[in-house]
């Protein structure tokens, strides 16, 4: 809830969590208690009998969460709360259509729509429950919020992320134009990469290895607190030596990332027993071909991966401190970072650092970490200050001599 609450998807007084113990307990977040300073004792626990035990009273939408596990035993954490993305879709009546991004629909399939019912009342816990009867597990309240369901609550809250990132993905791609959205054949073209690294069996760390861990392991949780990453979205490498790179594992929560979690890749191995980013052999594949890039990052920023999602070019020629970090920023079509990890590599130059990747958000590299994290930041930002402009009027690049100037006054590849 801490969570939910501290990056605005929920309010003080809105949303509820639960999870199901197997003897039919359910743990609930309280009723008119302050998200944003909830505390450990507050959570209620309701017993399959009714009893309540706790210092609270449970949420008044216990019934909506009741119904929902007793028409899907396999359920066993709920989240319902009103993030803005997926309110304005509740609103429209409308539901995300997760074939945007492949990692979407993994996580979160086909979300579906449920009529309006009075909230708290056993008519909404009914309406709902039945669509989760169906199958589904991302459901869209009319007129109401989102509840999402899972085998466990972080599985819940992996998938209410991932749709709320969705919407507003596609609301930011509507604003730019016409929306790509992907077939069945290139979903399961992301489920069929490239082989996996072999692995190996690798020595004790070095010192310069353990400090490298700390380092890339507060950027990944800096990505997430900024936004540049989701939960279940985004990888980041950086060079160890010059055959060796650290990087993400496999399904890693981004919001908890640890040293230790890192996975090191030596002369195209993995370690044993680690599962990198399926991300690692297209990195393997950059940190081959050129020797001056210390850090890769794969990002889902909601604005820049707008515009991955369509056609419009990301111009850069907006702000001096826009193009002389981001420079010109390139665009991949979408499977080719699952088919030919060399190819993707050959596209990034001196000039061309940052790659658009067709639906599936922002390459970006660097010398070094924080070059990399600095660039994708800035890339955002133009991305989001881009779309803005679209509601002022028609955007009025840097002129070709003020280009000339600032390559000549910094230095600027060709």
């Amino acid at each position: 809830m801490q969570r939910i609450y501290g990056y605005r998807m929920t309010t003080t007084s809105g949303g509820n969590l639960s999870l199901r113990e197997e003897n039919g307990d359910i743990w609930i977040t309280p009723a008119r208690v302050d998200k944003g300073s909830l505390r450990r004792e507050d959570i209620v626990c309701v017993h399959p009998d009714g009893i309540v035990d706790g210092i609270r009273l449970p949420s008044s939408e216990l019934p909506l969460h009741q119904k929902i596990y007793g028409r899907r035993p396999d359920i066993r954490g709920i989240v319902h709360a009103h993030p803005v993305a997926l309110v304005a879709f509740s609103m429209a009546h409308e539901v995300p259509d997760t074939r945007v991004f492949h990692q979407a629909w993994h996580v979160c399939r086909n979300a579906a729509f449920a009529a309006y019912e009075l909230p708290g009342s056993d008519a909404l816990g009914d309406t709902v429950g039945s669509v989760f009867a169906r199958g589904h597990d991302s459901v869209i309240l009319e007129n109401h919020g989102v509840v999402t369901a899972g085998f466990s609550l972080q599985e819940a809250f992996h998938r209410f992320e991932t749709l709320e990132f969705t919407g507003k993905t596609i609301i930011k791609a509507s604003l730019l134009g016409e929306i790509r959205y992907l077939t069945e054949r290139e979903i399961s073209l992301a489920q069929q990469r490239q082989k996996p690294l072999p692995e190996y069996e690798r020595q004790p760390p070095s010192s310069a290895e353990k400090e490298l861990r700390n380092v890339l392991a507060e950027f990944i949780r800096r990505a997430y607190r900024q936004r540049l990453f989701i939960s279940t979205q985004g990888s980041f490498s950086a060079r160890l030596g010059a055959t060796s790179f650290l990087i993400t594992p496999y399904e890693l929560d981004r919001g908890a990332a640890e040293p230790a979690d890192l996975v090191l890749v030596h002369d195209h191995h993995s370690e044993a027993s680690r599962t990198p980013s399926r991300a690692a052999v297209m990195h393997d594949a950059i940190y081959r071909r050129h020797p001056g890039v210390g850090a890769i990052v794969n990002a889902y920023p909601v604005n820049a991966t707008a515009f991955s999602m369509t056609a419009v070019p990301l111009d850069t020629r907006t702000i001096p401190e826009s193009y002389v970090v981001v420079r010109r920023v390139g665009r991949a079509p979408y499977g080719l970072q699952f088919e030919d990890a060399d190819a993707v590599a050959a596209r990034i130059e001196p000039a061309t650092p940052a790659l658009l990747l067709e639906n599936d958000g922002v390459l970006v590299t660097g010398a070094t970490v924080l070059e990399a994290y600095d660039r994708l930041e800035v890339l955002e930002s133009t991305a989001e200050a881009l779309i803005n402009c679209r509601a002022i009027g028609e955007l009025a690049p840097m002129p070709d001599s003020a280009i000339r100037e600032l390559a000549v006054a910094f230095g600027l590849p060709d």
